[in-house]
């Protein structure tokens, strides 16, 4: 079959060039924010439940409006779909560097979710479907790493404008944004439309649900998972008591998406219909498996990214910079992958290419958490954030082109959507997860520390609730004052503790998604389109 593909061209790689950028924009704006609140609280005078809002209400938004734009972009063009994208994404960071309050912030940010979900799955359609064969192996290799490295490079990028203001994290953008469009519209080919219409009512039932189920998943920690532990104030509206809004938006969120199944499999069974999701495509082996592995490797990959930078700070006592320098090993590991994967594609399948990043991203987690110390040397962390890298870059990358490869050209924006919203719900997932494994395990180390250490249960308890309602940032001033140093240095025992955790649950996840691979079936065994047995690559669109 890859002997039939064409070979790329400069200009199709320029393209590539400008969709990576564009998917990087909005990866970076998916972490930045978490290193720039600080000075965001401080400067607009907002409380902890507006600063929860900015943080979150990208992700939410993001989330809700995959599969929508998925179907959107077989019917308008996935080139059409990324410009209007970047333009939703430039305005609304210039309204978010310019906001004069809280609340002005808050809607620039339930706004740019808008632009970043027209952008990441569209861009996914643009590289299936202009790079065949082996280059596409090679095209997702640059597509994925960039993913990898954008994440690491969010917090590096957050730490390093904070110190001059935190609205140039959101200007920055805007010309960064102009660049990649005048590339898109250079390199980029018109793509062409498919006849149909959009199911309104799936639209709103997916919206809805996926919406409830990452404001579940991300929200989980602050209002409680059972019952409200904080109130959840929405403008005039308060929830204060009684089972907790995660659990009923939990609850909301399954039955919204099993009626949104269930109209999608009616509609596809019945004659002229265009359902919003063709659940047809979940009979392709390499489609449905894959994507099982890639909510796998969401809850893997952004769990430990969330809460690694919390450990170098307040810990190891790094500044945000160089916490974010750091992470810069993960992104130099994720590009020495997408180098490697480009000789390798013509010889090494992307599931066989999949497997070696996940057998490497486990590998370099487990030394993470093996190394962790409160005084770790900074090249043992990064030797072991390279190795993880590497494993991203491969991972990352080929399981889009596992998931893809057998998607017809005509559903490619429906896949596209799909595989995003279950890498979204898995970073989502994990991030949750493993911020509140995390946490607890910090809460529940430094009371057992402290206790150990002759101090009362109660101002134990009182201790160990500052230090993780702050998320470790009250290990500094717990330092300062010499009464309470040594509650600081079983803090920071406590925190290291959590953090070894973590990395070795990522890793038990990440052999989970290594596990899962198996059903996913051989690339030359599965059928192009459902039902049909005729093996065909995807028509460039």
């Amino acid at each position: 079959m890859d002997g039939t593909a064409q070979t790329p061209s400069t200009r199709q790689w320029f393209g590539l060039v400008a969709v990576s950028l564009g998917v990087a924009l909005i990866v970076v704006d998916l972490t930045i924010v978490n290193v720039i609140v600080a000075p965001i609280i401080d400067d607009l005078s907002i409380g902890s439940s507006e600063a929860q809002w900015v943080q979150e209400s990208y992700a939410i938004v993001f989330a809700a409006l995959l599969l929508l734009v998925g179907r959107l972009s077989d019917l308008y063009g996935a080139r059409k779909l990324f410009l209007i994208g970047l333009l939703v994404f430039g305005a609304t960071s210039l309204l978010a560097a310019l906001a004069p309050n809280g609340g002005l912030l808050i809607l620039a940010r339930f706004l740019q979710g808008v632009g970043g979900a027209l952008i990441l799955p569209t861009s996914l359609a643009l590289v299936n479907a202009t790079f065949t064969g082996k280059a596409r192996g090679q095209a997702f290799a640059v597509w994925g790493s960039t993913i990898g490295a954008a994440a690491a490079v969010g917090p590096l990028l957050g730490g390093w404008l904070a110190d001059f203001s935190w609205r140039w994290a959101f200007g920055v953008n805007i010309p960064l944004i102009a660049l990649i469009m005048a590339g898109a519209l250079l390199y980029l080919p018109a793509s062409p439309r498919t006849r149909g219409s959009v199911d309104h009512a799936g639209a709103v039932l997916s919206a809805i649900g996926l919406g409830l189920l990452a404001f579940a998943a991300i929200e989980g920690r602050t209002y409680g998972w059972l019952l409200t532990t904080a109130p959840l104030d929405v403008g005039p509206l308060s929830w204060r008591a009684g089972p907790s809004p995660v659990l009923v938006a939990f609850a909301v969120s399954a039955l919204v998406l099993y009626a949104f199944w269930r109209r999608q499999a009616a509609l596809g069974r019945r004659a002229g219909a265009e359902p919003l999701m063709d659940v047809r495509l979940f009979s392709v082996a390499s489609f449905r498996g894959g994507n099982i592995v890639t909510l796998l490797v969401g809850l893997g990959e952004f769990g430990i990214i969330a809460v690694l930078p919390l450990w170098l700070q307040f810990a190891l006592g790094y500044s945000a910079f160089e916490a974010g320098l750091a992470l810069v090993a993960l992104a130099v590991g994720s590009f020495a992958a997408s180098g490697a994967s480009f000789p390798m594609a013509a010889s090494v399948p992307a599931l066989a290419q999949v497997r070696i990043g996940l057998v490497l991203e486990a590998a370099g987690l487990v030394t993470l958490g093996l190394i962790a110390a409160t005084d770790s040397a900074w090249w043992l962390i990064a030797l072991a954030l390279f190795v993880y890298g590497v494993g991203v870059g491969f991972a990352t990358a080929q399981v889009t082109n596992v998931v893809l490869v057998d998607v017809p050209a005509e559903s490619a924006g429906q896949g596209s959507g799909i595989q995003s919203a279950a890498r979204e719900l898995g970073s989502a997932l994990g991030i949750a997860v493993l911020t509140t494994l995390f946490l607890s395990t910090l809460g529940s180390g430094l009371r057992d520390r402290l206790a150990d250490r002759g101090i009362p249960e109660g101002e134990a308890a009182r201790l160990g609730d500052a230090v993780t309602r702050s998320a470790g940032s009250a290990i500094e001033s717990l330092a300062a004052d010499p009464r309470t140093a040594g509650v600081a240095d079983a803090a920071r025992e406590a925190m290291t503790s959590g953090l070894a955790i973590s990395a070795h649950v990522c890793a038990a996840l990440l052999v989970l998604a290594l596990a899962a691979t198996v059903f996913v079936a051989p690339r030359d065994a599965k059928p192009s389109r459902p039902g049909e047995t005729k093996e065909r690559e995807p028509a460039p669109r």
